[in-house]
């Protein structure tokens, strides 16, 4: 058990805007994992993870019934989800999340803002390696043992418990698993009637990249870009 400090950049979004833009991406989230395997929370562990996270971000139930009702409409929009990979300025690596009903829309817009920010869009596999793929549940710490918890989970696929602080300060236990143990963790921990605050799937980095903070701001201004492409839902840097 130790401290996780997690790779993170500084909000650059107003709070509605951002509020609006986790809407979305949940909603599509919502719609491919009813497309997948079906509506029933209880057989389909991806949308219980959607309904964890839309929960976490405010997200009103009657918007999520609805993007339930939309994703099993016969005339729904299908989404797919794509990977690009690249570098932004001063050496970071770039991995972006996008889920799309046009890919060649996506990879123009996802191309044009690399550039514009002085970065360069690469090929699948050109920075993906230097990241891991894993679970990540973030929960309160009221109540927990650390010690404990980490024996409890060992055996259910936990590969890294630490504490740390969400984007407002606030204190969090970070539980972080290899990506084909995410159902077994998320298992584990409702049979222990813990809800998470976030249970999410992200790249890790292996190794960071030290930035000055001039640098950092450079960097941070391709990503506020990219996050607010409608197509793109998520973000995963390599910058220390």
């Amino acid at each position: 058990m130790g401290r996780i400090f997690e790779v993170r950049k500084a909000s650059m979004f107003a709070r509605w805007d951002k509020m609006a833009k986790n809407f979305t991406r949940i909603g599509k989230e919502i719609n491919i994992a009813v497309k997948a395997a079906g509506p029933d929370v209880a057989t389909n562990p991806a949308l219980r993870r959607c309904f964890q996270n839309a929960r976490s971000v405010g997200m009103p139930k009657d918007r999520v019934e609805a993007a339930i009702k939309r994703a099993m409409g016969k005339d729904t929009t299908n989404y797919e989800e794509i990977l690009y990979e690249g570098y932004a300025p001063h050496g970071v690596a770039l991995v972006v999340e996008s889920a799309t009903d046009n890919h060649v829309r996506t990879v123009a817009n996802v191309k044009a803002i690399f550039n514009k920010g002085n970065g360069a869009l690469g090929n699948s596999g050109s920075v993906s390696f230097q990241f891991k793929k894993m679970g990540v549940f973030k929960l309160k710490p009221e109540g927990l043992n650390l010690d404990d918890l980490e024996l409890e989970l060992i055996d259910f696929g936990l590969d890294e418990l630490g504490e740390s602080v969400d984007d407002d300060g606030n204190a969090i236990v970070v539980l972080r698993c290899l990506l084909v143990d995410f159902g077994n963790l998320q298992k584990a921990l409702e049979e222990r009637n813990m809800t998470p605050i976030t249970a999410e799937l992200e790249w890790i980095p292996t190794t960071t990249v030290p930035v000055t903070d001039a640098q950092a701001e450079d960097v941070s201004k391709l990503i506020e870009k990219l996050e607010q492409d409608e197509d793109v839902n998520k973000v995963f840097h390599n910058m220390a």
